[in-house]
């Protein structure tokens, strides 16, 4: 039987919020990235962080160097449709607090097509009467620097949440992370740093084919009383509008908890007479057995996006898109391992996709 009354759709108010206000962020992001005015100016100290990181990052991809690990942290992203053309790509690193020596930490992303050569090309050595030598152009490459940072308590992990917006295709992510001292002692030992490689698949949304954004696994939803400055936004790239999303890192729940998730549903075709889509979502949840077999479980009610459903002034010509999500309370699941498996069906050009979240679940 459905799980009756233990499901319920995530507000739909929260996410055309959540949805709509994404179209402006990745061209944002963009802009920056070109160097508009509105890019702060560098110190001096800032301008010689970003020329050691940079080194660091060609000596690690020239293979001149091995890649330092002195601070270890983990990597998540996600995949939106962004309106410029491009795929914007939230991601999340949870690093291992207990590693710091400082409360100030410089981020260096530099995003590299994966048909490129791995390695920059040599920059040849600039005399003192010339300008240096051009850098290689990579599709995305930026520099974060993070202040007075917090470790959590309970030794949980420090999250940073930042962003960058690619064509889609594959791509090799390179994340330097690194310590910045507040003092400039004398014989004093290197800061220490991490440099991380991410071989990412992009999607490409611009197609006609049904798809869907990544499958977000919410651990919170936060309404803002405004929404954020300007230069504030790059820091919270899962804030959109006045809604903030806290992303789930991993998908180990308790029985007292949620399975909450958002995700975005592209390029269903539309009735000619309603100019409205007529898509279905489904949620089957199935356990994972120790033999390796799964069985189904449960399953909770569709979400239907048709013209009886969706507002009157819903309308995909103004670039509103269909949002979709659920949050299921799991008092009622067995402890184990699950699969639940999401299927998006259109049913006017017939077409369907599968999208799969596994999580578990333990005692309280």
């Amino acid at each position: 039987m459905p799980i009756r009354g233990r499901a319920r759709a995530v507000s739909g108010a929260i996410l055309s919020v959540v949805f709509f206000a994404l179209f402006s962020v990745a061209p944002a992001l963009a802009e920056q990235q070109k160097g508009k005015d509105n890019k702060p100016k560098l110190s001096n100290d800032q301008k010689q962080e970003v020329q050691a990181l940079q080194k660091l990052l060609d000596d690690v991809m020239s293979a001149k160097q091995p890649a330092p690990v002195d601070i270890p942290f983990t990597f998540e992203v996600n995949f939106l449709k962004a309106r410029d053309g491009k795929t914007f790509a939230p991601f999340t690193l949870a690093i291992d607090a207990s590693k710091l020596t400082t409360p100030s930490l410089t981020l260096f992303v530099r995003v590299v097509a994966r048909a490129a050569a791995a390695a920059p090309a040599p920059a040849a050595e600039a005399k003192k009467d010339e300008k240096q030598a051009a850098r290689p152009e990579y599709p995305w490459e930026e520099v974060y620097f993070l202040d007075n940072v917090k470790p959590p308590e309970g030794g949980q992990p420090l999250r940073i949440s930042r962003a960058f917006a690619v064509a889609g295709g594959d791509y090799d992510v390179y994340l330097a992370l690194r310590e910045r001292s507040q003092t400039k002692q004398k014989n004093a030992p290197p800061p220490k740093s991490t440099v991380d490689k991410q071989a990412v698949t992009v999607p490409d949304f611009l197609g006609a084919d049904l798809m869907t954004s990544s499958i977000i696994v919410v651990d919170k939803v936060d309404q803002l009383q405004a929404p954020l400055p300007e230069d504030k936004q790059t820091d919270n790239p899962y804030t959109f509008g006045v809604t903030q999303i806290t992303p789930a890192f991993d998908t180990k729940f308790t029985k007292k908890g949620e399975l909450s998730l958002l995700f975005v549903i592209y390029n269903a075709q539309l009735d000619p007479t309603s100019k409205k889509p007529s898509v279905t979502a489904e949620y089957n949840f199935y356990t994972k057995q120790k033999d390796g077999t799964e069985k189904f479980f449960n399953k909770t009610k569709p979400q239907d996006f048709d013209a009886t459903t969706l507002p009157p002034q819903w309308d995909a010509a103004a670039g509103n898109q269909l949002s979709a999500g659920q949050s299921v309370p799991l008092a009622s699941f067995p402890e184990g391992d699950y699969r639940l498996e999401i299927k998006v069906t259109d049913k006017i050009s017939g077409k369907s996709i599968a999208r799969n979240v596994n999580f578990s679940v333990a005692g309280a």
